[in-house]
């Protein structure tokens, strides 16, 4: 599983049981045979997808970065050049994204401190370059003179960290759809980078 951990697809199963043991018990707190029991496997079944309890981690985390990443550069691009949209569209995919899966993803920020080398290093560049395209629309914005805020890069972080923390406490059931979810943290963001 070094380098570039992927699924195959008869290990689904084995990687939403993960999710779930691990959203449920924590990463350390979750055995093989924790994941194996709730995935209906035997633990030797499950060593023959995954030769660890460590793979899964890894290919979780990296699958998850690996969408996010595609689908972010995806919408700058169709954004355009004007900031404010790319600004839009990089919320909508942070928010919508981090609400599809909501244990899935809860468990890739809670669970980074346990994601282990060869896989821990390359990972958190590509969290690190999810973070620049926010940073690099930001910037871009400022010197346009779109944006005016003072704090460009710390706009840019709270941004990221504000839409990724809507996973922590939306609810399908709550008073908003995710939708109109995206739609205000749309307009908070370009109220914290001082939008025109």
């Amino acid at each position: 599983m070094a380098g570039r951990p992927s699924a195959a697809p008869g290990d689904a199963v084995i990687i939403e049981a993960s999710i779930a043991t691990m959203a449920q018990h924590g990463y350390h707190g979750t055995s093989v045979r924790d994941i194996a029991l709730r995935a209906g496997l035997s633990p030797a079944a499950l060593y023959h997808h995954f030769p660890s309890k460590q793979a899964v981690l890894a290919v979780i985390m990296e699958r998850g970065i690996e969408a996010l990443l595609a689908r972010s550069r995806e919408a700058v691009e169709q954004a355009g050049e004007d900031p404010v949209e790319q600004l839009r569209a990089l919320v909508a995919v942070q928010i919508l994204f981090h609400l599809e899966d909501q244990r899935g993803t809860l468990l890739g920020t809670s669970e980074l401190r346990a994601l282990e080398e060869p896989t821990r290093t390359p990972h958190l560049a590509k969290r690190q370059a999810q973070q620049r395209l926010f940073d690099g629309v930001v910037a871009a914005g400022v010197e346009k003179g779109v944006f005016h805020t003072p704090l460009p890069a710390e706009a840019a972080r709270a941004i990221v960290v504000m839409c990724t923390g809507v996973a922590s406490w939306f609810s399908p059931s709550g008073s908003a759809t995710r939708e109109e979810m995206v739609e205000r943290y749309q307009r908070l963001s370009l109220d914290m980078v001082d939008a025109e």
